[in-house]
């Protein structure tokens, strides 16, 4: 999201000129291959800068009075909606209609320091459920309406070794016993009939196979690339 000069409101969305020279070839990329432009937007941290009541409301989204965008005519009441849509007109002002947007990652932490206000498990079971009802519920956003935009949630686990504040660590939906920090609605049947996957079975090595010598001749061998994707 740092590469927007303005997001607010969302109709003012722009990239900053002084990353054109590395934005435009990626966009046209994009459009040329029919790829998405993926972000990551974090209504948590802009609720960070600006933790008024009203505000927690409207990144959770809470009942709220909405924020009207003077710009579009279109009255927002959620921030992750608002942060997309933002995105959504910056592209459209490079002439980028056809480029996609994806949510790559967004989360809530459930636990923080101190000075980390709206980081709990209450807030952060208000954001991921409320945004899956959102997202299912097709409704789309209001520059986008009628589609759900793909959305990636942040993270499966907890990471307690990464370095920086206490939120940073506590976004994971999931305990390593495999049950659910919080109730998030993501869990058709909860998470009783889950259980640890069983320990790899080992194997005797077998030698490599022999690879024919051909002259001066080249020998092309495949490469298997393995991707793992986890969808919530």
């Amino acid at each position: 999201m740092d590469v927007l000069a303005s997001s607010d409101p969302p109709s003012s969305g722009a990239f900053k000129p002084e990353l054109s020279a590395a934005l435009d070839p990626l966009l046209a990329f994009l459009s040329k291959t029919g790829s998405p432009f993926l972000v990551n937007p974090y209504p948590y941290f802009a609720y960070q800068d600006d933790p008024r009541p009203d505000t927690l409301a409207f990144c959770l989204f809470q009942p709220n009075a909405g924020r009207p965008d003077a710009g579009s005519g279109l009255t927002y009441t959620s921030m992750f909606d608002a942060q997309v849509d933002a995105v959504r007109a910056a592209l459209d002002a490079k002439g980028y209609k056809d480029v996609e947007v994806v949510v790559a990652e967004t989360g809530w932490p459930h636990s923080g320091g101190a000075d980390e206000a709206g980081a709990s498990v209450e807030n952060a079971r208000a954001f991921v459920s409320n945004l899956v009802s959102h997202l299912r519920s097709m409704v789309g956003t209001p520059r986008m309406p009628g589609k759900s935009v793909d959305t990636y949630l942040f993270a499966v686990y907890d990471e307690d070794l990464k370095p920086g504040k206490a939120s940073e660590k506590s976004f994971g939906l999931f305990q390593t016993t495999l049950t659910e920090t919080y109730p998030t609605g993501l869990m058709r049947n909860g998470t009783a009939g889950l259980a640890p996957a069983p320990a790899p079975t080992v194997r005797p090595a077998s030698p490599p196979p022999a690879i024919p010598q051909v002259g001066h001749s080249s020998i092309t061998l495949p490469l298997a690339l393995v991707c793992f994707r986890s969808f919530l």
